[in-house]
This record gives C-alpha cells, structure tokens and sequence, in this order.
C-alpha cells in the first residue's frame, strides 16, 4: 500500500479539520505542518490539543515554504486566513503537491483565476474545502430537485442568520476587507456555491446591497492584543459586548440580487447580528417549492407540490443528526479529497465553481460599495473550463 505524506499549512485553527486526513492504517500520514503563530486564543479556551501534541512525531514549522519543500510530502493541506490562499496555493501546485484549498479559493477573482491556470499547467490536483456540498440537508434538497418532483427550478432564496457572527468575525482578522474582501465572500462562498449547484447553473450578473450598522458601535479591544473568536451564549445582545477589533471595515448584513447563466434567478441574503442562527434556503420549481427547516444536526425538508398553507407541506423528511463537525461533513468532504487524490473519484466540488462563488461574492461586494450597480462576471478560458470538468485529466 502506497503511503501518503501530508503537511499541513496553517496547522492550528482551521488547520484541525485537517487533521482527520491522519490515517496511518490506510496509507495517509500526518508529519509536517506550518504556523506562524501559537495555537489561537479561541482554541485555548476550548482546551483544545496543540499540532504537537496531536503529532508528537511530525515537525512544526513556522514558514510554509519548509512544508512545500520536503519532498517527501505529496499532498498539502492549506487552511490558513483567506489572504494568505493565493500565494500558497499556487506555491504548493508548482511544488507538485495534491492540494486541498479551504474555501474560499481567494479573495479576488484574479486570485482564483491565477490557481486554476497554475493548476492546469503543473497538472498537480486541486481540491476546494466546499464542505457544505456534503450537508445531508443540502444532499437532500439536490436529490428532490433532481427527481423533477418540484419541476423545473426558476428561483433560489437564502437567508442566512448569523448569531455566532460577533463571535467568529469582528473579533480577529475576519474584520478587514484587506483580509477577507468582506464576508459576503468569506462567509456567503459556501451558500452561493449551493446555489449554484442545486440550480444548475452559475451567476452572470449581480447586484450587491449591505452595509456595517452595528459592530462598528462596539467597544473595541486594543490594537496590541490578541484577537479571540471565542463563542458564548453570553456575547449578545451585541451593542452590550467589548473586545471586538479595532479595525472593522466589512458589513455585518449582506444583500445580493443573482442572474444565473441559465435563466433563473437568485437571492442571497446574510445577517451577522441575530440571537438565532440557521441558513434557510427555498427553491421553486414548476411544480412545487423544497424548503429546509434547520441546516444541520436535527433538521427536516418540506416540499410543497398542491396549494395549501406552509405550515401543510405534502411531505417531510426528517434528517437524523449526523455525527461530526460542521454539520457532519468534514469526515466526508476530506474522504472525498484523498479518494480523488489516491484514486481519481471524481470531486464533489469542481474548483470551477468554487472560483465561480467567489466571482459573485467579490463583485456583490464591489456593486454595493459602488452604487449598487450591476457587475457581470467575467468568462473562464474554455481549456480551463473542459480541464476542470473533467476531474483534472
């Protein structure tokens, strides 16, 4: 049995969802990971296990290029900030590594475009951490729509409430457009890209609306401390909390108005400063209207195909929690990466439209700083798109 070398650049944090790739029975190894930094003030708190502690065996280091240059390691893992994306993707695919990207790709469409061109011209494998593609209640809602049971698909709702928002975003680096563009991107990646996918096609125009109202009124941590993401039921109502960024530039609600390539349209809608928290997605089709009620765990889908009140759908699914982080697709998602990279199975997620939902979250965010007019999204070259399609052979 072939053994898989793994390193892992951004080995805290984020870096932890790598860390199921560790599987030393089937052939997958953990022995390197890179951080410029100590493990976050966020994972202190939960008492979470360092990179070294986990890996007594493997080497920390703090430059990434000492990971990309062991040529022992084949593939790379990348969960560092959303900045940091471009420069060591491509840096990693010449290297020769298989790469799995957390999302979003980048934080501009130049960035992505600049991966997938990289990518096709070095052949190394490019996978995309789109883990909601592996949600059971996305998967559901994609097989009913898939089955014709509600028609033809014309339009996609989402509304997405944020209640750990305050938490995870305006406290740390995620504050700052220079990070992160803005969060209709960083956050809002995930829920185009469902879109996207259960719709059938990609956005190719939108329009963007939102703005910062509450979180630049906060009490603000100083500028020489260390940011902590840490959740409690505690932080809200948010006006009442302290210790949040020093520098906040991005919006705490977000609007887009989406023109998908195949005549249907979109709406996108997020809110960073709810006591409740859930994405709610509808589609409505010829014949009917899927709907979920709750987004992980717990969670059922109502599908509506007679006139009637909503609180009647003509059939309901219950979803059984899955076991898990994020809904329980991490273990799925990271199964998916090392089967395409040991096996050519083909991905859940081309990379294609991982770059295609970011292209509408930067220029979502350019319309409404701008405007709000109307931004087109601009073309792929037609080997890019054929190469991607199919599996990156």
């Amino acid at each position: 049995m072939k053994t898989y070398k793994i390193g892992v650049i951004g080995a805290h944090g984020r870096g932890r969802h790598a860390w199921q790739a560790h599987r030393p029975d089937k052939g997958f190894e953990i022995i390197m990971g890179a951080d410029p930094y100590e493990m976050p003030a966020r994972d202190r708190e939960y008492n979470f296990k360092t990179f070294n502690e986990t890996f007594p065996d493997a080497v920390l280091v703090k430059d990434y290029r000492e990971v990309l240059a062991n040529k022992d390691i084949n593939i790379v893992f990348i969960t560092s900030p959303d900045y940091c994306h471009e420069e060591q993707a491509v840096a990693a695919l010449e290297a020769g590594k298989a790469v799995y990207l957390e999302k979003p790709m980048a934080i501009s469409i130049e960035g992505c475009d600049r991966i997938l061109r990289t990518a096709y011209r070095t052949k190394s494998k490019l996978f995309i951490g789109h883990n909601m593609r592996h949600f059971p209640s996305v998967l559901k809602m994609k097989e009913i729509i898939d089955s014709g049971l509600i028609g033809d698909i014309q339009c996609g709702w989402c509304r997405h409430f944020i209640n750990y928002g305050g938490d995870a975003y305006f406290r740390d680096w995620h504050s700052e457009q220079k990070n992160t563009c803005g969060l209709l991107l960083q956050k809002g990646a995930h829920d185009i890209d469902v879109m996207h996918w259960l719709m059938g096609g990609y956005t190719k125009r939108v329009v963007g609306m939102g703005m910062l109202s509450i979180y630049d009124k906060c009490a603000r941590r100083a500028a020489d401390s260390e940011g902590n993401a840490f959740w409690s039921d505690e932080h809200y109502p948010p006006l009442e909390q302290s210790g949040f960024s020093p520098v906040i530039d991005v919006e705490d609600h977000n609007m887009i108005l989406m023109q998908l390539d195949n005549g249907t349209q979109a709406t996108y809608m997020q809110c960073h400063y709810t006591p409740d928290a859930e994405r709610n997605y509808t589609f409505i089709g010829t014949k009917g209207r899927v709907e979920n009620i709750g987004d992980s765990g717990k969670c059922e889908i109502h599908v509506w195909t007679k006139r009637g009140p909503r609180e009647t759908p003509d059939m309901v699914w219950h979803l059984k929690p899955s076991t898990g982080t994020h809904g329980g697709a991490d273990g799925p998602i990271v199964d998916n990466f090392l089967d395409f990279v040991a096996n050519g199975v083909k991905t859940n997620v081309n990379p294609v439209a991982a770059r295609n939902s970011v292209a509408a979250g930067v220029l979502g965010h350019y319309s409404m700083r701008n405007g709000n007019m109307p931004q087109d999204i601009p073309q792929l070259e037609p080997e890019l798109l054929e190469y991607f399609a199919n599996n990156q052979r």
